[in-house]
């Protein structure tokens, strides 16, 4: 059995709608929650100079969220981002740019008849291990 992640059905539904209204671009945002239980999902700005392909969080937005999760007691639990025109699994990229090992990394693609739209992974020193998605 892989190992899981829980996260609020509202937040899922967000995340969808989330990528599909920023496509072609990627979105990009960072959720989090207590109890390894996403509850709380902040989209941020693909602030990437090309975000049809990389997304980077706006630095304003990221300063905004850290201080609101501190400001909540929540902790980070998952970084989320949309490939709109890829697969849905962890790009080279991805996997070089994964800084926080203990993060999951929520991964979505808005395209129609994606069997499995939202996937969720850990990324940790260049290994990828999918995470269940258990909704709560």
């Amino acid at each position: 059995m892989l190992p899981s992640i829980r996260i609020r059905s509202e937040i899922l539904e967000a995340l969808f709608a989330h990528a599909r209204a920023n496509s072609p671009n990627e979105s990009c945002g960072l959720l989090a929650g207590r109890n390894s239980e996403i509850t709380m999902f902040y989209p941020a700005e693909n602030a990437s100079s090309t975000p049809s392909t990389k997304y980077e969080i706006a630095p304003r937005d990221l300063f905004h969220i850290v201080r609101e999760l501190r400001a909540a007691n929540l902790e980070l639990l998952a970084i989320y981002h949309s490939h709109p025109s890829s697969g849905n699994s962890p790009s080279p990229t991805d996997i070089a740019t994964a800084y926080y090992p203990d993060t999951a990394h929520i991964i979505v693609s808005p395209r129609a008849g994606t069997s499995n739209p939202i996937r969720a992974f850990q990324i940790r020193e260049g290994k990828v291990t999918e995470l269940r998605i258990e909704s709560a």
